[in-house]
């Protein structure tokens, strides 16, 4: 069936959380003030990052990248949602939705492929410290980066292209941006093939990484285990602490999102549940590796000992 015997959509309008009445209100508030302490954590990351040369090495460089892709990836998303919260039926156009849809695929799968890079970082540092400056080197470090942001770029073209060649004939979109499955209710004809492509895309980007660090932790935890001394592999898993937790976080919501049965009777569960890898996730990077890290400590006394002297 061809697009042109379907009205044509040129806008849609989220629902958001209208399904929590007067509560609203009080979402605003506390989305904006998780969404500023995500903001400033990436950005002072980045910054001290950027300034202290004793964090010019592989691992912070990857950090940096990351937090540099999640502050990036909730611009796309957050400000829009909060608009939405205060004034209520905005319409977004065709291809503004296809654009915010396109960045969060993009800026979704880098952040799965970064951590993936991260975890091997990690295996070289401890599995192979004597090579380490030769399998990390700054060539490699950018191939790497590269290869992440091309491989998110690749699985965002093949998502907005799948879903934007289909005729919509709804126009109100249950979520609070253009999400993959909301907008896809939309269409008008059958979506078992764009399903299909999209659960493809999705495993790929999921359970390929997951698999990568699974591995890379294997081989790190029998290389810690080879550790004579309690205090030695302690230290040395420390090293790994804050990348696991993230990596737990991120990889468990991303996979309960989009690799689960879809339920249409789990909106509430399903907002909120994007809620977490919208804004609860690109917050955790900063706090983890600001609390659990002692470089980045140091270097954060460092920056305000020289902005106050």
């Amino acid at each position: 069936m061809q697009r042109k015997n379907f009205t044509e959509v040129a806008e849609f309008i989220f629902l958001g959380f209208s399904i929590f009445g007067n509560h609203q209100i009080t979402l605003f508030v506390v989305f904006l003030i998780t969404y500023i302490f995500t903001l400033t954590g990436n950005i002072i990351v980045i910054t001290v990052i950027c300034i202290d040369r004793h964090l010019h090495t592989p691992m912070y460089f990857f950090l940096s990248m990351l937090s540099s892709s999640e502050t990036v990836y909730t611009l796309v998303i957050i400000p829009r949602m909060l608009s939405g919260l205060i004034f209520y039926n905005q319409p977004i156009s065709l291809g503004s939705c296809a654009t915010q849809m396109f960045f969060f695929a993009f800026l979704a799968a880098n952040n799965c492929f970064l951590l993936t890079v991260m975890g091997y970082d990690r295996y070289v540092a401890i599995c192979k410290p004597l090579r380490y400056t030769v399998f990390m080197n700054k060539g490699v470090c950018g191939r790497l980066v590269c290869g992440s942001f091309g491989t998110g770029l690749v699985m965002a073209v093949l998502h907005v292209t799948a879903m934007f060649n289909l005729p919509f004939c709804g126009t109100v979109v249950d979520h609070f941006f253009c999400d993959i499955y909301p907008v896809m209710k939309l269409s008008c004809i059958d979506t078992t093939i764009n399903e299909i492509i999209n659960y493809g895309v999705s495993s790929f980007v999921i359970i390929v990484p997951v698999v990568l660090v699974f591995i890379s932790y294997i081989l790190i935890i029998s290389s810690i285990l080879k550790i004579p001394s309690v205090e030695g592999r302690k230290k040395t898993f420390a090293t790994c602490a804050s990348h696991l937790t993230v990596v737990v976080v991120h990889y468990g919501c991303a996979a309960i999102a989009y690799l689960k049965p879809k339920s249409e009777n789990a909106i509430e569960k399903d907002l909120l549940l994007s809620v977490t890898y919208t804004i609860i996730t690109p917050l955790l990077s900063p706090v983890v590796y600001s609390l659990r890290n002692k470089e980045v400590k140091d270097a954060l006394y460092r920056a305000v000992g020289r902005i106050s002297s």
